[in-house]
C-alpha cells in the first residue's frame, strides 16, 4: 500500500486530508517526497513557533531523550519547574502553572479551577461560564460545549450544563447572574475568523468581573507565546486575567499545554492530574523555545519582522481589492477576509499548487500563522507564491 491507501485503511477519517507526503523541513521551508518545496505560512496551525527543525530545540529534545524522557508527576521534574518559573516571569502575572498535553486539556483544567472556585461547602453555588459566539475552545466534551459555534455541537450530546453564550464582548454583562463563576474568551478569535476583540470593551469587562468576583479566563492557546507580538495577548490588551491557557507555540512542535492560574490554592492534590503532562522531554523543549523567542523579541527582530509581513499583506490587499475585503488580526496572527466561500476554497487550492501553506478560518478568512522566526527571504518567496494564486483567480 502507498501512504494514502494506508491512511484510508487504518486511520479514522476525522480530517479532510491533503495527501502530500512531507519528508523534511527547515525554518519555514518544507520538502515533500517528490522534492517539491513549500513555504509554510501555517506553522502547523500556529505550533512551529521557532520554525521547523530548529537546532537548539532539537538538541534540547535529544539531550533529554538520552537522559530522561519521562517520569511521573509524583516526583519533581526539574525542567517543568523551570518552565513554570519562566512562563510566570515572562508573562508578568503572579500565577502558578499546571502542565497538560494540549490546548483542549489546558482549557479543561481552567474550567475545573473555575468550577471548584465557585463551590461553597462542596456545593456548586456558582458554576456557569460565559463564552462568546464564534469562539473555539477545544474538542473534548466540555470544551466543545464551551465553544460558541452551534454547528460544533452536533452528534455529541448530552453536554455538561452551565455554558452560556454572548453574541459580543459588549453583551457579556447581560449574561451574568448569581450562578456565573467565570467568563472565558479568546482575545483574537482564531477559528472564528482571526477576529480581535475590542480592546476598550475587554478592559471594561475585566474591571466589571473583578467587582463581581467573577473569574476572567483568557484562552491563549493560539494567541499566546508571542503570536500577536507580545508574550501574551493579555499583555497587549493590558488586562490581568485570573486564568490563562496556552499550548500550540509553547513547545515548538512537541505536545504541551499549560494552565496559568492566579487562584493558586483552589486545586489540591488529587483534584487534577496528567500522566504525560509536563514531562522531561516536552518541558525541556519548551524551555528552549521560550528562550529563543525571548531573545528574538528582546533583540527587536520579532517586531521588525511582523511589520515586514504586514507590509506584504497590505501590498497584496491593494492589488486584489475585489477578492480581499479587508485585513484582520494582530501581529503574526493575520488573515484576509475573502469575498465568498468559493473564492476562499479556490485560493486555498491555488496557494498549495504554488507551494505555500496557508489556513482557512471562519467568516471566509484566509489565515496566516507563520513561524515567528521566519526570515525576510522566506516571507518574500511565500508572498510571491500567494500573489500567483490570486492572479489565477483574478
Amino acid at each position: 500500500m502507498n501512504l494514502k491507501e494506508l491512511d484510508l485503511e487504518y486511520v479514522l477519517p476525522t480530517y479532510a486530508r491533503n495527501y502530500v507526503n512531507f519528508k523534511s523541513a527547515k525554518g519555514a521551508r518544507i520538502i515533500d517526497d517528490k522534492g517539491s518545496e513549500y513555504i509554510d505560512f501555517s506553522a502547523g496551525i500556529g505550533v512551529v513557533s521557532v520554525g521547523h527543525s530548529h537546532e537548539r530545540v532539537s538538541d534540547a529534545i535529544c539531550k533529554s531523550a538520552k537522559n530522561i524522557i519521562h517520569i511521573s508527576n509524583l516526583f519533581c521534574i526539574e525542567p517543568q519547574a523551570k518552565l513554570a518559573e519562566k512562563l510566570v516571569g515572562m508573562s508578568g502575572y503572579d500565577m502558578k502553572v499546571f502542565f497538560a498535553n494540549s490546548g483542549a486539556e489546558a482549557n479543561e483544567g481552567a474550567i475545573k479551577i473555575a468550577r471548584k472556585y465557585g463551590e461553597v461547602d462542596g456545593e456548586p453555588k456558582r458554576y456557569k461560564i460565559v463564552t462568546l459566539k464564534n469562539s473555539f475552545h477545544g474538542r473534548t466534551i466540555s470544551t466543545l460545549k464551551a465553544t460558541g459555534q452551534e454547528s460544533m455541537h452536533n452528534y455529541f450530546g448530552p453536554f455538561p450544563d452551565g455554558f452560556v453564550y454572548a453574541d459580543t464582548i459588549e453583551s457579556v454583562i447581560e449574561q451574568l447572574d448569581s450562578h456565573t463563576v467565570a467568563v472565558m474568551i479568546e482575545l483574537v478569535q482564531g477559528e472564528g475568523g482571526v477576529e480581535p476583540l475590542d480592546k476598550k470593551s475587554v478592559q471594561e469587562l475585566a474591571l466589571e468581573l473583578k467587582k463581581r468576583d467573577i473569574l476572567l479566563i483568557v484562552d491563549e492557546v493560539q494567541t499566546g507565546i508571542f503570536r500577536i507580538g507580545e508574550m501574551m495577548a493579555s499583555n497587549y490588551y493590558e488586562i490581568t486575567p485570573d486564568i490563562i491557557t496556552v499550548a500550540k507555540g509553547l513547545g515548538g512542535g512537541v505536545p504541551i499545554g499549560a494552565v496559568m492560574s492566579g487562584k493558586k490554592d483552589v486545586l489540591k492534590a488529587g483534584d487534577h492530574g496528567s500522566t504525560f503532562g509536563g514531562n522531561y522531554l516536552v518541558t525541556s523543549a519548551a524551555l528552549e523555545v521560550l528562550t529563543i523567542l525571548d531573545e528574538h523579541k528582546s533583540s527587536g527582530e520579532l517586531d521588525k519582522t511582523i511589520v515586514y509581513f504586514e507590509d506584504k499583506l497590505e501590498a497584496l490587499a491593494k492589488k486584489f481589492p475585489k477578492l480581499i475585503e479587508k485585513i484582520v488580526g494582530i501581529g503574526f496572527m493575520k488573515g484576509f477576509r475573502i469575498d465568498g466561500t468559493e473564492n476562499l476554497t479556490n485560493l486555498m487550492n491555488e496557494c498549495f499548487k504554488e507551494g505555500v501553506l496557508v489556513l482557512k478560518a471562519g467568516r471566509n478568512t484566509l489565515r496566516f500563522l507563520p513561524p515567528l522566526t521566519i526570515t525576510r527571504d522566506e516571507i518574500d518567496e511565500g508572498f510571491e507564491r500567494v500573489e500567483k494564486a490570486f492572479i489565477t483567480l483574478s
